[in-house]
């Protein structure tokens, strides 16, 4: 189990945009950091995943979610993001 109660999952690291202006990294303790151009921490929060379902709360209330669509791509918020090697 993680510090935020949640079982640990396959998807914790750094996923990127293809064209790497956006980086959000998925740490094990269920927070995540992403990062817009040059603006570090642009969006920082929590998030819980069920399966391939990732669900996001913002800092500041705000709630999104994404899927996992296979192991290394995850489309979220109208974006595709990466799993970075």
């Amino acid at each position: 189990m993680t510090p935020t109660g949640q079982t640990a999952h396959p998807y914790v690291g750094m996923w990127v945009t293809a064209d790497g202006h956006i980086r959000q990294g998925l740490t094990s303790d269920g927070r995540y950091d992403e990062a817009r151009g040059t603006r570090k921490s642009a969006y920082t929060g929590r998030y819980t995943v069920t399966g391939n379902k990732i669900d996001y709360v913002d800092d500041t209330g705000f709630t999104a979610d994404g899927v996992f669509v296979d192991a290394d791509t995850l489309h979220h918020g109208g974006m595709i993001f990466y799993r970075e090697r």
